[in-house]
């Protein structure tokens, strides 16, 4: 069964009290959601949501490209109007164009997939991170969670930072309160980070606010990487099933990280400053001197400052 309902004002007919104040129409709505939901035919058992959205805090499409696998071919559950989310002009649809005939629209999409990973349901949210409506999003999300019974939530994500490619990729993980992750995650960094905020953690905070408990696992990618970076995404896996306590399939993952590793490595050894720079981050890491706060900070400035001069998230080897 499909719901959207709207929201109404009051339960008296329209007209005029004997004050002369115009009461409010039955009919007249307050706020219709923004999801479409179908309502599963059965109880779900322990449904966890899993969330990552492209854009800011999914450097090099690790985290999204790790939701996909997750997701798989799962049919959706929930959809999301994309009419109210989407600026259509910064982020618009593909059109397909077959010998002269406008053939096909492919427009930003942002939905919510079930599966069933192990004993237990798993709610896929991904999809391109909307531009408007965030507050109101989370909100709708929320009423989503509470109508499925959701338990916990876990954010994915990816953040470019300096670290080298060829030591195994780090993850940050973050969680509610204490207890939720397992004793040998990397919890950080510590101390406060301010940065700008991705629409993904405004809807896990407005989620961790009503009481679900939240982790999200964040790779760290190394900020010259361009375009997809698979070991990042096989990180992601690893963490999110050793949260689940289940073993996820990387499918072709594995032979995607070593060609793109062999690819890294030839460019890194052609060129004597990229060589020489990546050995400091090699020492860096060999000798545990983990990124500060500060360092965060200044490669997500960076990062965002190339994507805002239509440049990618990569660097001098994207």
């Amino acid at each position: 069964m499909l719901e959207r309902a709207a929201c109404r004002a009051g339960a008296d007919a329209p007209g005029v009290n004997g004050g002369g104040v115009v009461r409010a129409s039955a009919d007249y709505p307050r706020s219709v959601p923004l999801y479409l939901l179908s309502e599963p035919g059965e109880p779900l058992v322990a449904p966890a949501i899993v969330a990552a959205l492209d854009g800011w805090i999914d450097a090099a499409g690790a985290s999204t490209a790790a939701a996909e696998r997750v997701a798989d071919d799962a049919p959706p559950i929930a959809t999301f109007d994309a009419d109210l989310l989407f600026d259509f002009r910064s982020r618009r649809p593909v059109l397909d164009v077959v010998d002269g005939r406008l053939s096909e629209l492919t427009w930003p999409e942002l939905s919510m997939r079930r599966t069933r990973i192990g004993e237990r349901d798993v709610l896929v949210l991904t999809g391109a991170e909307p531009d408007f409506r965030w507050q109101e999003l989370g909100r709708d999300v929320l009423a989503v969670a509470r109508r499925l019974g959701v338990t916990q939530w876990i954010s994915l994500g990816a953040i470019p930072t300096a670290v080298p490619h060829t030591r195994p990729v780090p993850v940050l993980a973050t969680a509610s309160r204490d207890g939720l992750l397992n004793e040998d995650e990397q919890v950080g960094p510590a101390g406060l980070l301010r940065v700008p905020s991705a629409a993904l953690s405004a809807l896990e905070k407005a989620v961790a606010d009503d009481g679900v408990p939240t982790v999200g696992f964040y790779a760290q990618v190394p900020h010259y990487v361009g375009g997809p970076y698979a070991a990042a995404s096989i990180a992601i896996l690893e963490h999110l099933g050793r949260h689940l306590g289940v073993d996820l399939p990387l499918a072709g993952l594995p032979d995607e990280a070593m060609a793109q590793r062999q690819r890294l490595d030839q460019i890194v050894q052609a060129d004597d400053d990229s060589r020489t720079y990546v050995e400091r981050l090699e020492s860096v890491v060999d000798n545990q001197e983990l990124p500060t706060g500060d360092e965060l900070v200044s490669e997500i400035e960076r990062f965002l400052q190339q994507r805002g001069d239509g440049g990618s998230s990569g660097g001098p080897m994207a």
